[in-house]
């Protein structure tokens, strides 16, 4: 039974499809379905917070004229390090064309020359196919005009400022949701033919990210407690370049300003990354990341600097309008002056292991976007096939959800939230799970974690819900990290530091068996 002064309270609604989360995946869902049923998207907080409205670098696809998508599936797989699944990447890159012309007769408008496509070029891309809308507000201007077409269907409805509790569950069969309504004092249960978790990332469970708050991985936690298998969750990217400054978010300074010709420079003012790497700065992210965290050590700084300033004035003002406006807010002028950096967690991998259809292993649970492993990404992803992901993904999510059974109610699960501290979880994880990792500490992080005593009497809200699903959520990281003892794109251990060929394989864990296999 549910605890807490709201457990009087609950009450029903009734729609086909239920849809958690509402950026790119979700809405794309939403308008797939919008022709077989009543769909309901549930939004976390406002319709306008999600991870995707947060993407400033681009949408990677194989459009421009010296581009093939097998170019495109090459620089997938080689990013991947050797874990990609080809069969998902292939439709990814295959599906990915025809899904970004459609968004764009939908209204989606990119950034172009006259009447042509400018198309960017980021780092481990062989070729220049990086579409950017407003310079950098490519999630946003995505999800708005997707939203604006799911919007035009009368079937479609949207629930904002709802935090997802759990999970429905009838005969091993997940028949809906039980979320906390827009104040936070009534628990509604949701019943649906099918449910697509689409709750994007996990970065909040680390202390340094550049995820919205409403990222606390509460998709990957809710499947996981209702048995679906969790893959490849210890493969976290962790961004190279968020903004440093005291009093400041860690806002991500784009993959695509090195792009366009940033200079990473150490605390004298020297560039380093051609020590580290054939690529410098356009090597890939894990790459980056881990050359600026030894540099960092070996200067004994706080942090790297990011300079544009030998692009001539107003190039950022005019090429990346929305990182400059930020960052000058905080009294740094990118035109002129270099910014300070730190890695800062960025995005999952891993999440909810699902079939190329987006099907989890629990019937009818789905799961599209970040929040799910569909093996496109491997151990690192590849800059700007996330949006593409949650586009091709959502679509697909959608054809299959319309054929699901009815649905029956579900019984409620049991409550209880972890007797911790949001800052104590995020500032473990990121000592013991982070850019760096070793046996001890990931140890360290497992065996605190689990002794964390629980409350079974604790309200139900949104932040007490949050934080079981970071508790969770950072147990399993730890947990698959201690268990894969290699290095493998965006997993680092400095006490296994070669890459294996026997861990070339997925690892898979599942609340009936958490006991890390490799498969």
């Amino acid at each position: 039974m549910y605890h807490g002064v709201i457990s009087a309270t609950l009450e029903f609604l009734d729609t086909d499809f239920l849809i958690v989360g509402a950026g790119v995946a979700g809405l794309r869902a939403a308008i797939e379905l919008a022709v077989s049923g009543s769909v309901l998207v549930v939004a976390k907080d406002s319709l306008r917070e999600s991870s995707s409205e947060y993407a400033q670098g681009g949408v990677a696809v194989a459009l421009s004229d010296d581009d093939e998508v097998e170019l495109h599936e090459a620089d997938t797989l080689a990013a991947g390090d050797g874990l990609c699944d080809r069969e998902a990447v292939r439709t990814l890159v295959e599906e990915g064309p025809a899904a970004i012309e459609q968004l764009m007769a939908w209204g989606t408008e990119f950034d172009r020359e006259g009447s042509k496509l400018l198309f960017a070029r980021e780092g481990a891309h062989s070729r220049s196919r990086v579409l950017h809308a407003h310079g950098d507000s490519t999630g946003r201007e995505m999800a708005h005009s997707l939203y604006r077409k799911a919007a035009s269907f009368e079937s479609v409805r949207f629930l904002s400022f709802s935090s997802m509790v759990d999970l429905m569950i009838h005969d091993g069969r997940v028949t809906g949701a039980f979320a906390l309504d827009s104040h936070g004092d009534r628990l509604v249960g949701i019943r649906a033919r099918a449910v697509l978790l689409a709750t994007g990332g996990l970065g909040r469970v680390y202390a340094e990210t550049t995820n919205p708050d409403v990222a606390t991985g509460d998709g990957v936690a809710a499947a996981w407690r209702a048995g679906a298998v969790i893959s490849d969750l210890e493969f976290v990217q962790f961004h190279p370049t968020a903004l440093h400054l005291e009093n400041a978010p860690r806002f991500l300074l784009s993959e695509a300003l090195r792009g366009e010709g940033a200079h990473l420079l150490n605390s004298k003012g020297e560039r380093f990354m051609q020590r580290y790497h054939a690529l410098a700065e356009l090597a890939p992210r894990d790459v980056v990341s881990r050359c600026i965290v030894e540099e960092m050590h070996r200067e004994g700084s706080p942090h790297v600097y990011l300079d544009l300033s030998n692009r001539g004035p107003a190039f950022v003002r005019k090429r990346f309008p929305r990182i400059y406006e930020t960052c000058l807010a905080y009294g740094l002028d990118l035109d002129k002056q270099a910014a300070p950096v730190h890695p800062a967690a960025h995005y999952a991998m891993g999440g909810v292991w699902t079939t190329l259809d987006t099907r989890t292993s629990v019937p009818g649970l789905y799961a599209a976007g970040e929040v799910a492993c569909t093996g496109v990404h491997g151990a690192n992803r590849l800059a700007s096939n996330s949006l593409l992901e949650g586009l091709v993904f959502g679509a697909r999510a959608g054809r299959a959800m319309a054929d699901a059974e009815a649905a029956h109610e579900g019984a409620q699960p049991a409550w209880s939230a972890p007797q911790s501290s949001e800052d104590a979880i995020r500032s473990l994880a990121w000592r013991h799970c982070g850019i760096l990792r070793d046996a001890a500490g990931l140890r360290q992080a497992i065996e605190t974690l689990e002794e964390m005593p629980v409350d079974t009497s604790a309200p139900i809200t949104r932040a007490h819900c949050e934080l079981r699903s970071m508790h969770t959520v950072a147990w399993m990281i730890a947990l698959c990290a201690e268990a894969r003892k290699e290095s493998r794109g965006a997993h680092r251990r400095t006490d296994h530091p070669r890459t294996l060929p026997e861990y070339a394989r997925h690892s898979r864990v599942s609340l009936e068996h958490p006991e890390v296999a490799f498969v």
